[in-house]
């Protein structure tokens, strides 16, 4: 597991930093692993209580001081902290307006054989796993809107095993949302053990350790009023599970 949080950008109202493989975004009272709350509050302890507490399934309050969104443990790359509550709501309200572009890579079992397309399916809750969302048939609960483009980057075997590399664009935010549409397909993410997990114990997962998963690009209006454009470069890992794809 990388255990240094990069920064990518920083100035008075947020920060942008580097999410490494393995760190939760907020405590979730279950989990000892290190949290971006946790770091982030002991670089900036003025941000204390910034934005909206969230709450465990079993009612009990969650520090999440800064986050406005945030990415899953075995999800890397690019997110956002707020340092204020003005920026807070600055940076939320982009998210509610859908005026923030995502952009993340993964590798996922099987090929695609559409180059470009999208995945527009409502997401509820799996009858199944409490843990989980689905957007198949019999989902429970209340089911909601789902948007997800993507685009074939790559395609090939391993080992006589096909897998192909994409580039996915989130149009809206649901818990789990690409990992959920990405199962809907029958193309989950390469190592991924909750909606893939009739993958991994048959496959060569391209030698992977990890999600196939990383948060790739960030783009939205600051509270300074400039548009900025986030990178964080793909894990090396996943680079090289990439080259191994042999047209």
């Amino acid at each position: 597991m990388q255990d240094d949080i990069q920064i990518i950008f920083e100035d008075k109202d947020v920060l942008v930093i580097h999410k490494p493989y393995g760190w939760i975004t907020h405590e979730d009272k279950k989990t000892e692993a290190p949290s971006v709350v946790s770091w982030f509050i002991g670089r900036h302890p003025g941000a204390a209580g910034v934005g909206e507490p969230g709450y465990s399934p079993q009612g009990e309050e969650l520090d999440r001081s800064g986050i406005v969104h945030r990415l899953d443990r075995e999800t890397s790359g690019v997110l956002i902290l707020a340092k204020t509550q003005n920026s807070y709501d600055h940076v939320k309200q982009q998210f509610k307006d859908r005026a923030v572009r995502k952009e993340y890579r993964a590798l996922v079992y099987g090929r695609m054989n559409d180059r470009w397309g999208t995945i527009n399916r409502p997401i509820g809750r799996s009858a199944k796993d409490s843990r989980r969302r689905s957007a198949e048939r019999g989902a429970k609960g209340a089911r909601r809107e789902a948007i997800t483009d993507f685009e074939r980057l790559g395609m090939g075997e391993f080992n006589d095993e096909s897998f192909s590399y994409i580039k996915l664009v989130p149009k809206t935010g649901r818990t789990h949302q690409l990992r959920v549409h990405l199962r809907a397909i029958d193309r989950p993410i390469v190592m991924d053990g909750l909606y893939a997990a009739h993958k991994i114990d048959g496959s060569n997962n391209l030698d992977l350790k990890r999600l196939a998963l990383h948060a790739h690009v960030l783009e939205l209006l600051l509270p300074s009023g400039e548009t900025q454009r986030f990178i964080a470069p793909v894990p090396l890992e996943i680079e090289q599970a990439v080259e191994k794809l042999e047209e």
